[in-house]
């Protein structure tokens, strides 16, 4: 869409020939920035509810940072996923952003350009080891900077049943559960069966050989006999964080 077409849908709006529902979802397909290596989508959030986010991996620090940069200019809180410490500090470097801070434990960057503030309804995260917590923080960091309530149970795998029984109530209390475990994955199912909301099960690539980096638990979380129970990808904190989101904002009408 080109100057002259925005000019024409906010001249309709003004003069009464195009009403505000009609140019919301025309302007809903527009715009996106054309970087050459990357397209940025400004209009993310308003189709979506949220901003663009960053998947760090095969791109390199100035490509990162230009990303960065781009999406900062809308004045909106930026995140970018699976990032070390070496490229934050390089990204840091080149854009000298105000508020790029480095999330160690979930490896991600974050501008938190205005606070999150009022977080909404109750997101319980809830990790089988302490191996899981890298996973776990991704979706612990994306939940907040989404403006969801979060909080973390960890280590309460099968292994010590009485460990989860012992943090029924909190765990009880939310409107999602994400799960993440990885060795045989079995939490899931167990969480699952013990709680009346949405359950999304995300597996990790924790665990011995046979494991086999993941699958052992995404298989066993795809079969789960639970009820309500539902998977996202291996070590996909981010998404599940995300679907969680969706889901909670529906439940709390925010």
């Amino acid at each position: 869409m080109d100057q002259k077409k925005l000019e024409a849908i906010l001249n309709g709006v003004k003069d009464g020939t195009l009403d505000v529902e009609e140019a919301v979802q025309r302007l809903r397909h527009w715009p996106f920035e054309d970087m050459g290596f990357a397209k940025v989508d400004h209009h993310r959030t308003i189709r979506c509810g949220f901003p663009e986010v960053i998947y760090c991996p095969g791109k390199t620090a100035e490509q990162v940072a230009a990303v960065f940069e781009k999406l900062a200019e809308t004045g909106q809180n930026v995140i970018a996923t699976r990032a070390d410490t070496f490229l934050y500090e390089d990204v840091e470097r080149i854009t000298k952003l105000k508020g790029l801070r480095w999330e160690r434990d979930a490896r991600m960057i974050v501008l938190e350009q205005k606070p999150v503030a009022n977080p909404v309804g109750n997101i319980v995260i809830v990790t089988a080891g302490t191996a899981d917590m890298p996973v776990a923080e991704e979706a612990r960091v994306t939940a907040h900077m989404l403006g969801q309530n979060v909080e973390l149970v960890c280590d309460v795998g099968v292994a010590g049943i009485h460990r989860l029984l012992g943090n029924l109530e909190r765990i009880r209390s939310a409107n999602v559960v994400i799960v993440v475990a990885g060795m045989e994955g079995a939490l899931a199912s167990v969480v699952g069966g013990l709680v009346d909301c949405p359950v999304i099960a995300v597996p990790t690539s924790v665990g011995y050989g046979a494991s086999f980096e993941g699958l052992s638990a995404l298989l066993t979380m795809l079969n789960s006999c639970a009820s309500g129970v539902t998977v996202v990808n291996i070590d996909n904190g981010f998404g599940a964080a995300y679907a969680a989101t969706l889901i909670n904002m529906k439940i709390t009408g925010a």
